[in-house]
């Protein structure tokens, strides 16, 4: 069920609405998770703060691919070529997983930091880094 926006908003601006609210809505969702599990790993288990980035990294990927697919931008573009989308998808986290590290490796390892202050810019910055990625050249 949608919605409707106000009259005023065309269309192709109403569809990518509703998929930034969708996105917003399950990748916080996720990237909380992911804050939280990582932050949990690395605090509780004793696990390297890097380390325990790259193993919540490897689950919560595949929770993502399924969830963005076919949540946050059902009914935009096409379904076929799955293998595509899949590297592409692929590509798009590992460019997300490579800034995440790179905010451990910074406040964590260099600045001394404790374990929670990267999962300030993991929840802020990399969502935005990544939706226009999926939307357009993944799911697009």
């Amino acid at each position: 069920m949608t919605i409707p926006l106000p009259s005023f908003i065309d269309p192709k601006r109403s569809q990518l609405l509703w998929q930034a609210y969708r996105y917003a809505f399950a990748g916080g969702v996720i990237t909380l998770l992911v804050a939280g599990s990582y932050w949990a790993i690395s605090e509780f288990l004793h696990v390297d703060p890097m380390l325990s980035l790259a193993v919540v990294f490897l689950f919560f990927t595949a929770v993502s691919y399924v969830t963005h697919g076919a949540f946050s931008f059902r009914g935009h573009g096409s379904r076929d070529r799955q293998h595509v989308r899949a590297a592409r998808f692929l590509a798009v986290n590992l460019l997300g997983f490579a800034a995440n590290q790179f905010f451990v490796w910074l406040l964590v390892k260099q600045l001394g930091g404790p374990t929670w202050w990267p999962v300030i810019p993991i929840i802020f910055v990399t969502p935005v880094l990544t939706f226009a990625l999926h939307r357009r050249w993944v799911f697009g």
